[in-house]
């Protein structure tokens, strides 16, 4: 228990309440526990300058479990990047035990959607109707 209200704390400070509040009820929902979470945290690249250089930001989750791993640097900031990678998580157990896609794999299937379109139409434009 006091574990949890240790992962929390450090959110706390990034994440208003209330989406706290509606995480923890999704994962209770879904039967998640923190206990069944591995988290490791990793130096990332990219934006954010010295801060991210010089921190662990990258967030590394590990449902133990169903073997789903996540891996977060959205933000530089480490306490965000806990919250994102516990939604994503949520959001891919859901979308494992109901069935349906994930927001991440609809917005891929309709990038995927676009490109053939302009593809098509580049190719009819350049190579005419033959």
């Amino acid at each position: 228990m006091i574990n949890i209200i240790l992962y929390y704390t450090l959110m706390e400070g990034f994440v208003k309440p209330e989406k706290l509040r509606a995480l923890r009820e999704r994962m209770e929902e879904l039967g998640i526990k923190e206990d069944d979470l591995q988290e490791k945290f990793i130096r990332s690249g990219g934006h954010g300058g010295q801060n991210v250089n010089k921190r662990a930001t990258c967030v590394y989750l590990k449902h133990l479990p169903t073997g789903i791993e996540i891996k977060c640097q959205r933000t530089r900031y480490q306490g965000l990047n806990r919250y994102y990678a516990r939604v994503e998580l949520v959001e891919r157990i859901e979308a494992l035990r109901l069935g349906k896609k994930s927001k991440r794999e609809i917005k891929i299937q309709k990038l995927r959607k676009q490109k053939l379109k302009r593809k098509k139409r580049a190719k009819h434009k350049y190579h005419g109707d033959a």
